[in-house]
C-alpha cells in the first residue's frame, strides 16, 4: 500500500509538472524572440533620422558603425537609386535582394530566415525624396533563444524538486498508514502464539486507532477470561485440600484390611491429582501478568476489601486503609492482583484468631508500588522458610499457594515479596512491585543477593501453612 501510494503520488506530480512546465518553457521562448526582434526594430529606428536627410554612403556608413549593431557588423542600409543615381549599400547585407525589394514594395518590416542561421528583420524607412530604403538588422540565433536554456533548466530543477517532494511526503504518508497496520498484524500474531501482553499503540489514522481500541480490548477480555479460568481452577483445586484432609485422617484410623488400604490409595491418589491441579493452574496463570495488563492499585483494593471487611467485622476485627485514595498504576492484571491480596489477606484470617486487627498500606516509592499487609497476631516463626514452601509447593501437606500466587505477582515486574514484623506486633508481608521492571536493591550486587535468598531458602525447612 506504501508504494502504491508512492506510485499515485509520483504520477500525479509528474503530470502536473508536464502540464504546467512545458507551456511555461514555450512562453519563456516567445518572449525570448520577441525580445530580440523588438531590440533589432530599435536599433534600425535609430538611423530613420539620418536617412530622412542624407543618402551619401560617407555619412550613412558613420552613422551605422555609430550604432551598436553596426559596430557589430550586423546592420546594413540598402538605399535604391534616387535621381539617377546609383543605389547605395551600407554595411554587411546578408538578405537575400528579393526579400529587400518584396520590404520596400510592400513597405512595412519583415522577418526572413537565413540560409547559414540566425534571421534579418528588414525595417522599410521613407527617405526625403519620397522613395523607401530598407534597414537590414541580423538577429543571430544565440540572440533569439538568449536565457531560454537557464529557464528550462530552472523550470527542469524545479519540477524534479516537486516530484521528489512529492514522492517523500507520499512516503511519510504510506509510513503513517502502513506502521500502525503492521504493528496491528503484529500484534494479532504475537497473541496468536500466545505472548499475552500483546498491545498495539493507539496512534495512526482514526480507522487504525478504533482497529488498535478493538484490539487492545479483545486482548484484555481474552486475558481476563484465562486469568478468570485459571484462577477459578486454582481456587477450587485449593478448596478440596480441607476435605481431602478430613479424608486421610479419617481413612487412616480404617485400621488394617483390604479395604482400609484400598481407601488409603484412593485418597492418596486423589491428593495426589489435586496436587498436580494446583500447580499447573499456579504455573500457567502467569503469563496473564504479561506487558500492557495492568490495573489500577487502588481500586483493586478497596474492592477486595470491601469484601474482606464485611468477614472481618463478623469476627471482631479492626480494619485500617491506607493509600488508596488515588490513582496507582501498576503492570499488573487486575485478577493477579486480586488473586495476590485475597491469599494475603486469607492467610490473616486462618492464622489469625478472631478479633485480630489487621492493616493494608500502599506506598508509591516512585519507581515501585508496595503493599503491606500487617497484622497483630503471633506473627511466623520461620520467614524464609514459608517463602520456600512458596517456591517448592510445600511438604506437610499445604501446597503454598498463597505465597506463591503473591512470589508470582511480584516477580513478573521484577519486585520481591519479604515478611518480617509489623508494627502491630504480629506479621507484615510487604510486596513490592516493581514499575520500570528493575526488583528493589537491583543493581552491581542486586543479582547476588537475591541468589543469597534463594540459598538460604533452599536450607530452610518448611515453615507454617499459607
Amino acid at each position: 500500500m506504501r508504494w502504491a501510494l508512492v506510485k499515485v503520488c509520483l504520477a500525479v506530480t509528474v503530470m502536473v509538472v508536464v502540464a504546467f512546465a512545458v507551456p511555461l518553457g514555450l512562453v519563456v521562448q516567445e518572449m525570448a524572440s520577441d525580445r530580440a526582434f523588438s531590440n533589432a526594430e530599435r536599433q534600425a529606428a535609430t538611423i530613420g533620422p539620418t536617412l530622412s536627410i542624407t543618402t551619401d554612403p560617407v555619412q550613412l556608413r558613420k552613422a551605422v558603425e555609430s550604432t551598436q549593431t553596426g559596430a557589430a557588423g550586423r546592420m546594413a542600409v540598402h538605399v535604391p537609386a534616387v535621381g539617377g543615381s546609383q543605389a547605395v549599400e551600407v554595411g554587411t547585407g546578408r538578405a537575400a535582394v528579393h526579400a529587400v525589394e518584396e520590404t520596400r514594395k510592400q513597405g512595412r518590416a519583415m522577418t526572413v530566415p537565413l540560409a547559414r542561421g540566425g534571421s534579418a528583420l528588414l525595417q522599410p524607412t521613407a527617405l526625403g525624396s519620397g522613395d523607401i530604403a530598407v534597414v537590414e538588422i541580423y538577429v543571430p540565433e544565440s540572440e533569439v533563444s538568449n536565457g531560454v536554456g537557464t529557464a528550462w533548466l530552472v523550470l527542469a530543477g524545479v519540477g524534479l524538486a516537486l516530484v521528489v517532494g512529492s514522492v517523500a511526503v507520499a512516503d511519510r504518508l504510506g509510513a503513517r498508514l502502513v506502521r500502525p497496520a503492521e504493528r496491528l498484524a503484529d500484534a494479532a500474531h504475537q497473541l496468536g502464539e500466545g505472548r499475552l501482553g500483546a498491545r498495539v499503540p493507539e496512534a495512526g489514522p482514526k480507522e487504525l486507532r478504533s482497529a488498535a481500541v478493538a484490539f487492545n480490548s479483545m486482548a484484555d477480555q481474552v486475558v481476563e477470561l484465562l486469568a478468570n479460568e485459571r484462577e477459578l481452577a486454582a481456587d477450587l483445586s485449593h478448596r478440596l485440600r480441607t476435605p481431602l484432609t478430613v479424608l486421610r485422617l479419617n481413612a487412616a484410623s480404617l485400621g488394617e484390611g483390604p479395604a482400609a488400604e484400598q481407601t488409603r490409595a484412593a485418597v492418596e491418589q486423589l491428593e495426589r491429582e489435586v496436587d498436580t491441579i494446583i500447580r499447573t493452574a499456579r504455573e500457567q496463570r502467569a503469563p496473564a501478568a504479561g506487558a500492557g495488563a495492568g490495573c489500577d492499585a487502588s481500586e483493586v483494593i478497596r474492592d477486595r476489601m470491601g469484601f474482606w471487611s464485611a468477614l472481618a467485622e463478623d469476627e471482631g476485627r479492626t480494619v485500617r486503609l491506607a493509600g488508596v485514595d488515588r490513582t496507582v498504576r501498576i503492570p499488573v492484571a487486575r485478577p493477579e492482583l486480586a488473586a495476590a491480596l485475597d491469599a494475603l489477606l486469607g492467610n490473616v484470617f486462618r492464622h489469625t484468631p478472631e478479633g485480630t486487627p489487621f492493616a493494608v498500606d500502599v506506598h508509591d516509592a516512585g519507581d515501585a508500588v508496595i503493599v503491606l499487609v500487617s497484622d497483630a497476631g503471633p506473627g511466623i516463626d520461620d520467614p524464609d522458610a514459608a517463602l520456600r514452601r512458596g517456591n517448592d509447593g510445600g511438604r506437610d501437606g499445604s501446597t503454598g499457594l498463597g505465597l506463591d500466587i503473591v512470589r508470582r505477582v511480584a516477580e513478573s515486574t521484577g519486585g520481591d515479596v519479604r515478611i518480617g514484623r509489623s508494627v502491630l506486633g504480629g506479621t507484615e508481608v510487604r510486596l513490592w512491585i516493581a514499575l520500570d521492571g528493575r526488583s528493589r536493591g537491583a543493581g552491581p550486587d542486586g543479582g547476588r543477593e537475591r541468589r543469597g535468598r534463594r540459598r538460604r531458602r533452599g536450607r530452610a525447612a518448611a515453615g507454617q501453612p499459607t
